[in-house]
Parts: C-alpha cells; sequence; structure tokens
C-alpha cells in the first residue's frame, strides 16, 4: 500500500450509507478515499495525520438547497469573506446552488445586459449573467473556493432570458427556444430544473409551461426541484400541481424547503406528508428537503402581490412611487388574490423582518411593523419607502413556521437538509446559511432525539448525492471523492443567531474537500480545491 496523503486515525466512521458506524481509519491519495479494514496499518507514512478519537468522520455535507450562486464572484471586495467561510466551517463541501427557479443562467445574448443588471440587486453585486451553464462555470474557475458548487437551471431566470420579465403566456416559438436553452445547460453539466412558483416572472407562467420544460429535465434523467407554488393556505393544491408536472412530464420530483406556513397552514404537515409516503409507496420518484428553522428569508418584493413585479424591478419601483397602485397593493395583501401566496396576508407585518437594507442599516433586525409604529405609518407604505430608497434591494426573515411542521418533515425518511441560504453582503442574513447542518446535530440529533446520528448523516450525504447525481460522493468507501467532515458528537451545535448571524459552529474539527484539509481546527486553512461540478 503507498503511502497517503492524508490519514485520519481512531474516528467512528459514519460513512453516510445510513449503517451504525463503526471504528476505521481513513486513508485520502490523490483526492480518493481508502477505508482501512480494522487492525491495519498504513505500509508508509502519511504527510499528514489527523487524531480522531472521540470524533465522528462523516463524508462531507452536501447542502442541497442554497442561493450561493454568486457569493464567491463578488470578489474581497464585495464583502464576501465571511459569507463564504461559513459554508465550509459547518462542514458543507458541496452546494448545490440555482433554486427557487434563480440561476445566474442561461440566457439569449440579447437578454443578458438586463438580466446582469437585476443579478446586482438580487445578489448584492455584480456576478454577471451568463448564456449557458458552461459559461457560468468558466466565471467561476476563475475565482478558487473552498468547497464545491453544482447548479440547476432556473425556470424564471430562463424565462426572463428569453421573455423577458412580464406577466404573459410563452408563445410556442418562446417556449421552444427556453427548452432548447435548458436543453443544453443540462447536456454541459446542470443539475436539474427548478422552479420558484411564487415569484416573478416565474409564477407568470402556467403548469403546461412547466410540463414541457421538465420533460426536457427528464430525459437527461435529471430532477424537476420545485418551491412550490404556494406554502401557506393553498400548499395542498400547490403540491398537487408539482404531482402532476412530475407525472405529465416524467421528471423526479423534488419539493423544495418543504414547509406548512403562515397561521391558515400550521398542521398541515400532517396531511402533506402522507401524502408524498403514499406516492413513493406507489413508485413515485419524490423527495423533499428542510432546514430546521421556523423562520425562512426572501426578498421583500416577494411580499407584493405578483402583477407589482410585472416588468421587472424598474417597474416595480416606478409603481411604488405612485399613491393609487400602493392603495393597490393594500387591498390586494387584506383580501387576497387568486393564485397568489400572500405571505403578509398569511402572517401579518410584524412577522417580517428587515434582514439586508445597504443603505438604511438602522431597519435591520426590526420588523415592518414595528418601523411603522415608529414612524407612525402604514405597514405597506414603510414596505414601499424601503424598496424605492433601496432601488428593490431589500432581503427580509419571515417568521412563518411552528415547530411541530418542521420537526414532522425533519423526520421524515426521503427529507434531506439544504440550508436555503442566501448568502448576501451586509446586514443581519439568516443565520441558517452558518449553523444548518451543526443544528440537526446538535439539536435533533444529541438533545432532542428525533433522528439517529446515522440517519441525520445519511440526509445530509449519500441520500443528497443520489438524487442530485454526485456520482462518488456523500459516502466514505474506496474510490470514492476525498470530501469528508470531522465533528465532536457531544459538543456539535449551532452558535449562529438572528442577532449574530455568522458565528461559526462549535465541534466541526476538520473538512477535507477534493483531498485537501480545508479547515483544520475549526479555521479555514486557505486550501482551495473547490470546483465546480459536471453532472
Amino acid at each position: 500500500m503507498s503511502g497517503f496523503d492524508l490519514l485520519i486515525r481512531g474516528g467512528l466512521l459514519v460513512d453516510g450509507t445510513g449503517r451504525p458506524g463503526r471504528p476505521a481509519d481513513v486513508g485520502v491519495a490523490a483526492g480518493r478515499l481508502t477505508v482501512l479494514a480494522p487492525g491495519e496499518a498504513p505500509r508508509t507514512g502519511a504527510a499528514e495525520v489527523i487524531d480522531a478519537r472521540g470524533r465522528v468522520v462523516a463524508p462531507g455535507f452536501v447542502d442541497v438547497h442554497t442561493h450561493s450562486d454568486g457569493v464567491t464572484l463578488l470578489g474581497p471586495s464585495g464583502g464576501r469573506s465571511a459569507l463564504v467561510r461559513a459554508s465550509v466551517l459547518q462542514g458543507v463541501t458541496t452546494e448545490i446552488c440555482g433554486n427557487c427557479g434563480s440561476s445566474l443562467f442561461p440566457a439569449l445574448p440579447e437578454r443578458l445586459p438586463a438580466m446582469r443588471a437585476e443579478t446586482r440587486i438580487t445578489f448584492g453585486g455584480d456576478v454577471g449573467a451568463y448564456a449557458d451553464f458552461a459559461g457560468f462555470a468558466a466565471a467561476h474557475a476563475e475565482v478558487p473556493r473552498a468547497n464545491h458548487l453544482a447548479s440547476l437551471v432556473g425556470h424564471g431566470t430562463l424565462r426572463a432570458g428569453v421573455l423577458g420579465p412580464v406577466d404573459r403566456p410563452a408563445r410556442p416559438d418562446e417556449l421552444r427556444t427556453m427548452c432548447a436553452l435548458l436543453d443544453a445547460s443540462l447536456a454541459q453539466g446542470a443539475a436539474g430544473l427548478s422552479t420558484g412558483l411564487i415569484y416573478t416572472p416565474g409564477s407568470y407562467a402556467g403548469t403546461d409551461e412547466v410540463v414541457a420544460l421538465a420533460a426536457v429535465a427528464a430525459r437527461h434523467g435529471k430532477p424537476y426541484v420545485t418551491h412550490l407554488r404556494d406554502e401557506m393556505s393553498r400548499v395542498e393544491e400547490a403540491l398537487e400541481e408539482a404531482i402532476e408536472i412530475s407525472r405529465r412530464s416524467g421528471a423526479a420530483l423534488h419539493v423544495s424547503h418543504h414547509k406548512t406556513a403562515g397561521r391558515y397552514a400550521w398542521g398541515r404537515t400532517e396531511r402533506t406528508l402522507p401524502r408524498i409516503a403514499a406516492l413513493r409507496a406507489e413508485g413515485m420518484d419524490v423527495t423533499c428537503d428542510v432546514y430546521p428553522y421556523t423562520a425562512g428569508s426572501t426578498a421583500l418584493a416577494a411580499m407584493l402581490p405578483p402583477w407589482a413585479n410585472d416588468g421587472g424591478l424598474g417597474a416595480l419601483t416606478a409603481r411604488l412611487g405612485d399613491p393609487a397602485q400602493r392603495d393597490r397593493m393594500r387591498r390586494a395583501i387584506a383580501e387576497g388574490v387568486p393564485g397568489w401566496e400572500n405571505t403578509v396576508g398569511n402572517g401579518g407585518w410584524d412577522r417580517i423582518s428587515v434582514a439586508c437594507a445597504p443603505r438604511h442599516p438602522q431597519a435591520e433586525g426590526r420588523t415592518v411593523a414595528d418601523l411603522a409604529a415608529s414612524a407612525g405609518a402604514d405597514p405597506l407604505d414603510v414596505a414601499a419607502d424601503l424598496l424605492v430608497a433601496e432601488a428593490g434591494e431589500v432581503t427580509i426573515i419571515s417568521h412563518s413556521m411552528v415547530e411541530e411542521d418542521v420537526r414532522r418533515v425533519l423526520a421524515a425518511p426521503y427529507a434531506m437538509i439544504g440550508s436555503d441560504g442566501v448568502p448576501k453582503p451586509g446586514g443581519r442574513p439568516h443565520p441558517r446559511w452558518a449553523g444548518t447542518f451543526p443544528r440537526v446535530l446538535g439539536r435533533y440529533v444529541r438533545e432532542l432525539g428525533l433522528l439517529r446520528l446515522e440517519e441525520a448523516v445519511h440526509k445530509m450525504t449519500g441520500m443528497a448525492a443520489a438524487r442530485f447525481g454526485l456520482t462518488g460522493r456523500g459516502v466514505v468507501g474506496d474510490g470514492a471523492h476525498a470530501d469528508l467532515v470531522v465533528f465532536d458528537p457531544a459538543t456539535v451545535a449551532d452558535r449562529a443567531t438572528f442577532t449574530e448571524p455568522l458565528l461559526p459552529p462549535a465541534g466541526i474539527d476538520a473538512v477535507v474537500a477534493g483531498g485537501e484539509v480545508v479547515v483544520r481546527g475549526g479555521e479555514e486553512t486557505g486550501a482551495r480545491p473547490g470546483k465546480v461540478l459536471t453532472l
């Protein structure tokens, strides 16, 4: 046996398959793994040895749901350092971005300048817009990263890249163009198709349009990944639409960050989860992911009715400057709009806090209702004024769920883990970007006993890798890619809070990506072996 670049000795191997943990040493050579037999010693020395006694050795975590498409493209002056570190410090060796219908590609060449301007707002800086997955991958290849990145094709981006951000059905020729762009990016290695059917312009599409696109993903053997059209009062209806899309297209179905949010939907996981389980028992390929928090995060503009965003951010800003349009928005929130999720109507402005408003840091951490009370103003006007002043660049946190529903989804045997992290510079981002995986291991495994350790690791690794076609990842076995995490099961815990959202976790000792140690003793080493994965 030749020498190893790295030898991890004395740990409890939890290999990502769900099988019981076992003592085993793990060797790394040329970016691949070898699991030593009990009592077996390497015949020659290793360049580095990690003492893992009392620790768990597991595959590197796969974050199946991120919005980290552009953070490494912001550059060192973009305020990205702490944001980039947060993911790898919690043990994530692969991030899957392009979720909720939003990616940085594809688009027709003539649409790229307008799309680039929009991504400046969405991602907090100039991260570009790309004609296809190959262009996106090439841009990332120029920027060193510690962990790996894969990307879905966002339906909203695809639609805007062909039609523009307009509220109308796609013409047959436009849909053919969308299918062709999707086909090309999937052939280049994108991971699947995602939709965000509460977000414009994706919400302007009917079911038939999505079926046609999902059929393209099916031909590539890649999943249809969806942020449902409604996760609140109409969540069951929205789930049925997703099921219809999967059945008609032939694509495997993956439901993003499954939740039943808002006071009218609390407890409905008691119906949605048995529905998914029954479909699986019938042979349907359907899974979901979940984050271990009762709050979500998105753009403030998403709190407004879909028609308000018709035409993009410029058109929205113009409408917000018109008192009559504001009154129309106020009525829409109070009365509802058919087919619209209406987060505020299902919860209230007191559950919406400002996470990031670059020009108004004094608003960050406060609810819209509190800001309105302090100003003696109507909450809609406060939100509108903030959006206008920030040119649409406002991120919010929505405290919309209850713990019982979160626990039910976490415990579902087909649910994997995704942070839904939105790593945007400035403000107070949701702590899930820095804390999701240690929080599952600390709170829901060790403290509450909701999951067995091996079960939780499987959800974070092997299950996720299998769903997204990450061949040779997500498991520790001979010949597998050398992506690993070493953690202390007795102390691992999230430390990130809504006040200090980027605090690194406790108990993550070492992280290995691409065969190189990228985290040692809870600190980054500076190694940058990460790459964009083509699937």
